[in-house]
C-alpha cells in the first residue's frame, strides 16, 4: 500500500523589514521612480523569496514532465497520443522548442517519464545534455470521463516523485515544463472545478481544434466533470481529473516552494500544477514568477485565481516550458539592476526636485 503524500511545509514569506529595505534599494537607483515597471516589481519579489537584498540566481533547473491521458482517446486532441513519447525523444534529442532555448540560456533541462504510455529506454546523459528521470506510475491515466484518472495512491506517488526530483536538482531556481497529449484538457478540467468557472470560459483549441473539435472537447470534459462530481478538494480532483505528469508538478512545486526556490511558471498546464499546489499550500504562490500569459482559452482566467502578473504576453500555447525560458533573462536582468545599478548617491547623480 502506498504510504499519503506529506506536505512539505511552506512558510509565510512576509517579511515587512525586508520588503522595505528591498523598495529603499529599488526607488533609489539612477532612474525615475517606477520608471522600469514590472522589472521591479520582479526584483522586490526575487528579493524576498530568496531572502536578500542581492539575489542572486544560480544553476537554474527546467523540468519537464510528461505523462499520457486516457481522455486522449475521446479526440480531445488535434494529435495522436504518440507524439507525446516522440516529444520526449525530441526533447533528448536536442530539437524541441525547450531544448533550444534552455540551450540558449544555460538552463540545465530534466525530462521526466511521468507516465508516458509508450516505454522510454533509460540511458546516460553527456555532460551538458538533457537528462531523463523514469518515474512512470503507470502506461498513462485512465479515461477521467468514464471515472477517475488515478487512484489515490498513484496520485501519492506521482506527487511524492515530483518532490523526490527536486530533492535531487542543484540550483534555487526551478522552471517548470510539460508535454502530454490531451492535457490542456486536464488544465481546464482543474480550473472548472477548483475555480467553480464554466467550461464554456476555460477550455480552448489545445493543440490546434477547430471549433466543431472544441465544441467535441467541451461535450467530453463536462461528462468528466459528471463522472467525478465527488471529486471536489484540491488532491481529490488532481486524482479524479488530472494526469500523472500535472501531479508530478505539484509534487516539485511544493518541494521547491519548501526549499525557497524561485519557481518560474509556464503557461497554462503548469499554472494548473501550481493552482493546485496553492489549494494545498497557499504561500507556494509567494515563491512563484508567472513567465507569461498563454494563448489558451482560460489561462487568463487561471491567472486571475492566483492574483498573477504574467511577465510576457506573446501569444504562445506550445507549453514545455518555452515561456518559462524566455521569460528567464528578466530575471536575471531583475537580479542585474539590484546589484549593479548604481544609487544616485554612489553615482553623485542629483535626485529629482519635488
Amino acid at each position: 500500500m502506498t504510504a499519503p503524500f506529506i506536505l512539505p511545509p511552506v512558510d509565510d514569506l512576509h517579511d515587512a523589514a525586508l520588503a522595505s529595505r528591498l523598495q529603499h534599494v529599488i526607488d533609489y537607483k539612477t532612474k525615475p521612480l517606477g520608471s522600469l515597471g514590472l522589472l521591479e516589481r520582479l526584483a522586490l519579489r526575487l528579493g524576498l523569496i530568496l531572502g536578500t537584498e542581492t539575489p542572486a540566481l544560480h544553476a537554474p533547473q527546467m523540468l519537464v514532465c510528461a505523462g499520457d491521458h486516457g481522455l486522449a482517446a475521446r479526440g480531445v486532441s488535434a494529435f495522436p497520443s504518440d507524439v507525446t513519447w516522440q516529444m520526449v525523444e525530441n526533447f533528448l534529442a536536442g530539437g524541441a522548442a525547450v531544448s533550444v532555448l534552455a540551450r540558449q540560456h544555460g538552463l540545465g533541462l530534466t525530462v521526466v517519464d511521468c507516465g508516458v504510455a509508450k516505454p522510454i529506454a533509460a540511458r546516460e546523459a553527456a555532460p551538458g545534455q538533457p537528462h531523463l528521470l523514469l518515474r512512470k506510475v503507470a502506461l498513462g491515466t485512465q479515461d477521467a470521463s468514464v471515472g477517475p484518472a488515478m487512484t489515490a495512491a498513484q496520485c501519492a506517488g506521482a506527487l511524492a516523485n515530483g518532490a523526490e526530483v527536486v530533492r535531487g536538482l542543484p540550483g534555487n531556481a526551478l522552471l517548470l515544463g510539460e508535454m502530454g497529449i490531451g492535457n490542456t484538457s486536464v488544465a481546464s478540467l482543474l480550473l472548472a472545478r477548483l475555480a467553480g468557472l464554466p467550461l464554456a470560459e476555460v477550455t480552448g483549441a489545445g493543440t490546434g481544434l477547430d471549433a466543431a473539435g472544441i465544441e467535441r472537447k467541451r461535450a467530453v470534459l463536462q461528462q468528466a466533470l459528471d463522472v467525478n462530481a465527488g471529486a471536489t478538494g484540491p488532491l481529490d480532483a488532481l486524482a479524479a481529473l488530472g494526469g500523472f505528469e500535472v501531479a508530478t508538478l505539484v509534487g516539485a512545486v511544493l518541494q521547491a516552494a519548501a526549499e525557497r526556490r524561485v519557481i518560474v511558471v509556464d503557461g497554462f498546464i503548469t499554472s494548473a500544477a501550481v493552482l493546485v499546489a496553492s489549494r494545498l499550500q497557499p504561500a507556494v504562490l509567494q515563491r512563484c514568477v508567472f513567465a507569461h500569459r498563454s494563448g489558451e482559452r482560460g489561462h487568463s482566467l487561471m491567472l486571475a485565481q492566483m492574483q498573477a502578473e504574467p511577465l510576457l504576453d506573446l501569444g504562445l500555447r506550445l507549453g514545455e516550458g518555452s515561456g518559462a525560458a524566455l521569460a528567464w533573462p528578466l530575471l536575471q536582468s531583475a537580479c542585474a539592476v539590484l546589484s549593479e545599478m548604481a544609487s544616485f548617491e554612489s553615482a553623485g547623480v542629483a535626485t529629482q526636485t519635488a
